[in-house]
Formats: structure tokens, C-alpha cells, sequence
């Protein structure tokens, strides 16, 4: 039997794309749910991802470009490994103590023209996807420099987004950017964001139609690499992997990753769920990455009083100090943080006497610094003290003579890897000394709570300092803080500043700065960010102008928990979570919208129990009082705007 030339043409036109897109190889969660499949068409590997059979990432590019060749095209598929990942470790600083990971690992091994070989590991748990490429010596060449990635990830047209700007490099104050505190457009179409040729930073969430989300970030970056973020979007739904601006840092130190051979990328992850609860209760940012040395001592986490927050330069001075220092005595803090200025409004020697009278007082010190004196021209000091090795290590000789507890470190404007080397710097000289690092004005945490034994927080996110500087800010308040859960603070610890109780945000409370959420939502936020050296914006006049029962919460509430558990909320609108401390619960929420907000939650871990109950009334006065939770765990709550709640 002839067959007819149309239609044999017409068959071949179908199949051609099948038999040039076929699967080289798949991956799926233990639980069968999440699937990553990896193709080469074209000579340019690529892969997929979806989730209960549907696509939550359509075809997207793998690869890398390098000064010893391009690993992005031209590549021929070479094999596969397969094998299980099963890990479990304990760790205080992040939402859950005590984690077990298994995963599904794939590596495909690819080779490029000139026949250099290059591997893609995919770990796929359920839920997490944590993928990055692994560079093998080539012979003699035992080092090259990864320029660009060609990775990316292609969404569905029925896909809008939450995404924060990438800052211009040397910008903002003192041209201290890029740092990244710039606010999330909600639900915005795909590629219909505000146009930003600098991209957008880790983490961004993606809301898939009504399939499900996806949150996108990365972990694992170290001295070794530069950090990323997501380029700008193409027409169809496209996000590549973007390497730092080359302006950052007043234009020292290149924009790629100079590596070793062997050498290995920091891992890509993707979060995905069908609804949000995996967003918010994520661990894969830490459960790929290691701790990069032990710590020197066992640290111990709290909660900090701070006078810059409210009463800002004037207070540094010593008198205000010890009134601080009282303060965060009388509501059993662990700490005060001394903001910038203190060398010479100070001094050091009478900040010696001022770290013993806060010892006896049983509380640290932590003392702030700028990062630097060459990429910035922000005049706070202390300056040029963390910028270079020999200033640095007198330094913190010196702190830890002097008893002081911790740092916070401000200023670092950039993600080259001249900039991921000088954070490890700080980190590590730091743990030789005892001694704890806050980050401020500053990038993603990128794993570093577990790969850091001494690291306590980034800020990464437009702060309480904001709220004292901007009324738009204020106004969105409430808006940003229900967005927190889903997107910064689901991948790395947030260090905020809040809290503040202050009916107006100045050293007077009157007049100015008028705060616009409710005690109840301020109270709330102790427990819905999570951080573990939290600074709290209180001040001396709160404890006699704020209601007891509110101190006697602050006085109590912690900062480390053992497990997070997402209750119900969506971002932009209101969250609702549920922590534990040891063995008692607290579940808080907060509203962000203009309209009061009534919910039946669901909360089994308070089932038959009698709780305490922080509240606002109708006039959104804060109140306290005892509620029983009915057997069946359900209980109906009512939120005022720009209020919250707490449980516990």
C-alpha cells in the first residue's frame, strides 16, 4: 500500500516536534504529586514542572554561559543518576526546629560542543523543587567565571504575580541601594508589572490561575557566588535568572561567580502547592545547605528594645541608652540594640561602662555598623571597621572584651560575590568572637540561618523604619504585613523592628506620624514575623501608657518556634498563622483590608482549650479576655481593619 505523500508530510509535521521535545528524563516527590521533566531540543536543555498533572511551569531554559564555553546551546544529553535524599536536622532560627527532607534526586549529565561536560541536579521533595548545576574540571582548566544563566521560568498565561522591584544600583540614600526594600504589586497580570529593566529580587510568588502557586527564590550563596534575582519578563511568560548590576558597589567587583573546578551554583528552588499552606510552611531553603563551620558558643535569641526606631539621632546618648536599657529590663528582654552614632556621641570607653550596667541589668548589647566606607557615602558610624580584615578582627577583639553580644551591620547595596564574600567575612570573624550579626539595609538571606551558626536576621524588606519616614507607607501598613508570610518571610528570617505602641511615631507620641493600625495587629506581628532576635519598637513611655495586659504579653511572647503552621489568608488581604513555642500555641492574624473581616478558623491544635484572647473592639480599642475553643476546634473571629488578633 502506497501512502499518499500529503498525508505522509502531514504526519511527520506532528511528530517532529514530539520526537524532538522527548523526555530525556523525570523526577517526581515521594508522593507522586510533583513532577519535573527534562528535555533537549535543539541542542538546548530545558525542562517542565507540574503538579497533580497540571503545568505550573511550562517549557524553560537550563543552562549556563562561562569564559570556557556556552552550556546553554549545542548541548547533547549524555545520561542519568537516580538516587534518595534523606536528611534530618534540628534548628532553632527558623519556622520549625526539628525537619526531616527526603527527596527524589535526578542528575543529568550534558555536554556542549567542544565537549565539555556540565551536570543538572533536580532534588524534588514534596512540594520543593531545589535544582543548580554542578561543573566538573575540564582537563587542565581548574577554574573559570559562570557570566550569565540562560535558567528561567516560563508561567502560564492565566498566571499574575507578586513581585518586588530590584532597586537601581547606587541609588536611594547615600546611594546605598541596591537593598531590597521595595514594595509587592499584588495579583499583577504576567508581564504586566510596572516596567523595571533591573528585574525583580528572590523571592517572588506566582499565583497560577486556578491551579495553584509557586514561589520562586534561591538558597546555598556563599562566598563563592554572586547572588541572583529574576529578570525582567519576556511577552510569554518568561523570567531568566539575572546576575547583579555592574554599577553595584560603585562599580567594584565583577557581576558573575569566579569558581573553582570542580565547582558547584547555588540551588534554584520552586515552592508549589494548590493552595498556600506549602507557600507559607516551607523549609527548602534550608534543607539543601549545611553549616559552614560550628559555632564558637551557644547563642542565645530574644527580643531587643531599640531607641532609634522612634526617638532616632538625638538619642544616641548615654542617658537615653540607660532609660532603654531599663526598659527592656522591665518587660524581661534579652537585649538592646545601640543604633548608629554611638562612637562619637558615645564613646567607647563609656560604652564599656554601658554594656556592664546593661549586664547588670541582665541584658546584651548589640551595637550597630556600617558595612563599609567605599561603596556608600552614608557618614553613620562607626565606619571602615567591617570592610577589611585587619580593622574588622581589632574590632570585634575589641567587642567582645568589652562584653557586647552582637552586631548590626548596615549598608551593603549589592549582590556581587565581592559583597557575598564580605558578609561570609563578617559572619565568620564574627563567630570567633562570640558574637551574633544582624544585616540591615541589605540582601536576601540565602540559607544562612542554618549555614551561619552566628547569623540572626536580615532586614530585606521595607521595615518600621519606613513607617516613621513615609505616610504611604503607614497607610499600607497592614497591606504589607499580610503579604510577609507568603513571600519574604516564608524563605529566610525578616528582622522588621516592630511593634510599635506609640500612638504617634515620635519621641513626643502627638502630633506627627499618626500610627494607623491597631495594638492588637502590633501585637500580632510579634508572631506572625518571624525572626529570632526581634527589635521591638518600643519605648519608656509605653510602660505607663499602654494597657498592662499588652506589656505582659510582650513580656512573654518568643522568638524561636518549634513548628508554623498556615491557618488560612491570602496576600495582600489578611494572614492567619498558628506557632508553637515548646508546648503552647500561638495563632495570630491581621486584616488588611478596608472592611471588617469575619472568619471561621479552624484550630485543631486549640481544640477544647481555654485561651487568651488580644482583640480589638468595634472602635478598635484593644482588648483582652479569656475564650474557650469548641471541641471541634472551630472558632469565629472578627477582624477590624488594620487589626489583628492573638491566641495563645
Amino acid at each position: 500500500m502506497k501512502l499518499n505523500k500529503t498525508l505522509f508530510r502531514g504526519l511527520l509535521a506532528l511528530l517532529l516536534p514530539v520526537l524532538s521535545q522527548a523526555q530525556d528524563a523525570t523526577v517526581s516527590s515521594p508522593d507522586q504529586q510533583l513532577k519535573v521533566s527534562l528535555s533537549v531540543t535543539e541542542g538546548k536543555p530545558a525542562y517542565t514542572v507540574s503538579y497533580k498533572g497540571k503545568t505550573m511551569l511550562e517549557t524553560s531554559p537550563l543552562g549556563l554561559k562561562t569564559n570556557e564555553g556556552d552550556f546553554s546551546a549545542g548541548m547533547k544529553f549524555l545520561g542519568k543518576s537516580e538516587s534518595t535524599v534523606e536528611k534530618r536536622y534540628t534548628q532553632q532560627k527558623i519556622k520549625k526546629s526539628e525537619v526531616h527532607y527526603t527527596a527524589n534526586k535526578l542528575t543529568c549529565t550534558f555536554e556542549n560542543a567542544q565537549q565539555k561536560k556540565i551536570a543538572v541536579v533536580f532534588q524534588v521533595s514534596n512540594n520543593d523543587i531545589a535544582f543548580r548545576y554542578e561543573l566538573p574540571a575540564w582537563g587542565e582548566r581548574m577554574s573559570c567565571v559562570v557570566e550569565s544563566e540562560a535558567t528561567g521560568y516560563r508561567f502560564p498565561q492565566a498566571t499574575t504575580t507578586f513581585l518586588s522591584p530590584m532597586m537601581g544600583a547606587m541609588g536611594g540614600y547615600a546611594r546605598t541601594a541596591a537593598s531590597y526594600e521595595s514594595g509587592y504589586a499584588p495579583d499583577a497580570p504576567l508581564g504586566k508589572q510596572t516596567s523595571r529593566k533591573e528585574g525583580y529580587v528572590f523571592p517572588g510568588l506566582f499565583h497560577i490561575g486556578k491551579d495553584g502557586w509557586v514561589l520562586l527564590s534561591e538558597t546555598g550563596v556563599s562566598s563563592l557566588y554572586c547572588a541572583a534575582h529574576l529578570g525582567e519578563a519576556s511577552a510569554d511568560g518568561l523570567y531568566t535568572v539575572a546576575y547583579p548590576d555592574p554599577r553595584q558597589n560603585n562599580g567594584f567587583g565583577s557581576t558573575g561567580a569566579a569558581l573553582s573546578l570542580p565547582g558547584i551554583t547555588p540551588w534554584r528552588t520552586i515552592t508549589v502547592g494548590d493552595d498556600l499552606k506549602p507557600i507559607v510552611e516551607t523549609t527548602i531553603p534550608f534543607d539543601v545547605v549545611d553549616p559552614l563551620y560550628e559555632p564558637s558558643q551557644e547563642y542565645r535569641f530574644g527580643r531587643s528594645s531599640w531607641s532609634w526606631i522612634v526617638w532616632q539621632d538625638n538619642s544616641m546618648n548615654y542617658e537615653d541608652q540607660v532609660k532603654f536599657i531599663d526598659l527592656a529590663a522591665a518587660l524581661r528582654f534579652e537585649y538592646i540594640l545601640v543604633d548608629a552614632w554611638w562612637d562619637t556621641r558615645i564613646g567607647r570607653d563609656r560604652m564599656k561602662q554601658l554594656v556592664a550596667y546593661a549586664a547588670s541589668k541582665g541584658v546584651g548589647v548589640f551595637l550597630w555598623y556600617n558595612s563599609n566606607g567605599p561603596f556608600n557615602d552614608a557618614p553613620q558610624g562607626p565606619r571602615n571597621r567591617m570592610n577589611t580584615s585587619v580593622e574588622r578582627k581589632k574590632e570585634m577583639k575589641w567587642l567582645q572584651q568589652a562584653g557586647v553580644k552582637g552586631l548590626k551591620v548596615d549598608f551593603f547595596g549589592g549582590d556581587k560575590q565581592e559583597t557575598m564574600r564580605l558578609y561570609e567575612d563578617i559572619l565568620s570573624d564574627a563567630n570567633d568572637h562570640g558574637l551574633m550579626i544582624v544585616f540591615h539595609g541589605t540582601t536576601l538571606p540565602r540559607g544562612w540561618e542554618v549555614m551561619y551558626p552566628n547569623y540572626v536576621g536580615s532586614e530585606a524588606v521595607i521595615a518600621s523604619e519606613m513607617l516613621v519616614f513615609s505616610q504611604q507607607v503607614r497607610e499600607s501598613e497592614a497591606f504589607y504585613a499580610s503579604l510577609h508570610p507568603f513571600i519574604r518571610n516564608a524563605v529566610g528570617s525578616m528582622e522588621f523592628g516592630g511593634v510599635l505602641l506609640n500612638k504617634y511615631l515620635t519621641k513626643s507620641n502627638k502630633e506627627r506620624n499618626q500610627r494607623l493600625t491597631t495594638d492588637a495587629f502590633q501585637l500580632a506581628t510579634a508572631v506572625l514575623f518571624q525572626n529570632p532576635v526581634q527589635m521591638f519598637g518600643l519605648t519608656p513611655n509605653n510602660l505607663t501608657d499602654v494597657p498592662a495586659f499588652e506589656l505582659d504579653f510582650l513580656k512573654n511572647v518568643p522568638t524561636t518556634w518549634e513548628e508554623t503552621v498556615f491557618i488560612e489568608g491570602y496576600p495582600g488581604k489578611y494572614s492567619v498563622l498558628a506557632r508553637r513555642h515548646k508546648d503552647q500555641w500561638y495563632v495570630a492574624g491581621v486584616n488588611a483590608e478596608k472592611e471588617v473581616l469575619k472568619l471561621k478558623l479552624k484550630l485543631p491544635m486549640l481544640a477544647g482549650k481555654k485561651v487568651r484572647l488580644y482583640q480589638d473592639d468595634k472602635n478598635r480599642e484593644t482588648y483582652a479576655k479569656e475564650v474557650e475553643v469548641g471541641k471541634s476546634g472551630e472558632l469565629k473571629m472578627e477582624l477590624q481593619p488594620g487589626g489583628g488578633f492573638v491566641l495563645n
